[in-house]
């Protein structure tokens, strides 16, 4: 088989990567369940802002940030995860560490037959145009924001199931989140993120009580 050919099964082994290595879980996660939901949010937060936030500027494609969202850690199927307190550690770590994940971007890209590169090359790879752009640091901060969010609901959960080690984690996560300054952002902890704390049965009989 040519290595133009692995793109695809390279992504389904996102599943074998565990997130939160360091700390002890109720319920692992996986690379895979983190890409999905932070595509989930992410597609969310657009049409938060594009429904309720018509005002802001630039307008974003849903379908867009929604793709950014699903392959922007797919590069972790080659470096694995870094446990965060680790990644920003220090300035010189965060450096070499964001060029080692170029380095497997770019990997990754080159197990696509080179007629599909052009497609998949803006998912895979930090735009260059993010800090100049006005729709590209959109998608950027709002990728983030995304990833942020599934960080939090997974610290949520966590202490749902009476698990305390995720408390600073939580607090720490809600308090970026907020820093953001994001109308969506707000909008999707205040009205969606208490419901991912309950049980089926609440979920399905609408026991939710939005955060004031």
């Amino acid at each position: 088989m040519a290595k133009e050919q692995a793109f695809f099964a390279m992504t389904d082994r996102t599943r074998y990567i565990q997130r939160w290595s360091l700390m002890r879980n109720a319920q692992t996660e996986n690379l895979a369940e983190h890409s999905f939901q932070t595509a989930v949010i992410a597609h969310g937060l657009a049409v938060i802002r594009k429904v309720r936030f018509p005002e802001l500027v630039p307008r974003l494609d849903e379908r867009e940030v929604m793709a950014r969202a699903l392959y922007h850690d797919l590069s972790e199927v080659i470096t694995g995860d870094l446990p965060t307190p680790v990644k920003y550690h220090d300035p010189e770590l965060q450096t070499a560490y964001k060029k080692i994940e170029a380095l497997a971007s770019a990997d990754l890209l080159h197990m696509l037959p080179e007629d599909l590169r052009t497609a998949y090359a803006p998912l895979l790879a930090e735009p260059s145009a993010a800090e100049t752009d006005p729709t590209e640091h959109a998608i950027t901060r709002m990728v983030k924001a995304a990833d942020k969010l599934s960080a939090y609901v997974k610290c949520q959960s966590e202490l749902s199931q009476g698990n305390q080690e995720f408390r600073e984690a939580m607090v720490s996560t809600l308090s970026k989140l907020k820093a953001m300054q994001m109308p969506e952002v707000e909008v999707f902890l205040a009205e969606f993120a208490p419901a991912f704390s309950l049980s089926l049965d609440k979920l399905r009989h609408g026991d939710v009580a939005p955060q004031t």
